[in-house]
């Protein structure tokens, strides 16, 4: 699985979270109110953050506020459907960060996804 793959929403809910854990990108899985589920270990390694402690948070708030806005956040909340590719810098905690971001969502999945290459 790759970050820009063209078909990664069909694929992203079939692959095993041990798979999308290996992902060489961060995955990050949240429900319709924002709350993290699944946040994988590659993006808990490069943002130095358990997912013990990010599961169960809401994403925009608590663990990215700095996604809190029109480019990030409220694209999930305006739209039905999404997957788009966008740079972006993070700057939550740390030194900011120049990354991509692809934002999934899509009536047909159990949850939205924020994936994030470095």
């Amino acid at each position: 699985m790759t970050f820009d793959h063209s078909d990664l929403i069909a694929l992203i809910e079939t692959v095993s979270p041990n798979e999308l854990d290996t992902a060489n990108f961060g995955v990050i899985g949240f429900d319709e109110n924002c709350v993290v589920v699944f946040y994988n270990q590659t993006e808990s390694l490069l943002s130095g953050l358990r997912a013990e402690t990010v599961v169960g948070s809401h994403l925009f708030i608590d663990v990215a506020p700095c996604m809190n806005n029109y480019l990030v956040a409220l694209k999930f909340e305006e739209r039905d459907e999404l997957d788009e590719i966008i740079p972006y810098i993070l700057s939550f905690k740390m030194k900011p960060v120049p990354v991509s971001l692809r934002l999934i969502k899509h009536p047909h999945l159990t949850l939205n996804y924020v994936l994030i290459r470095r």
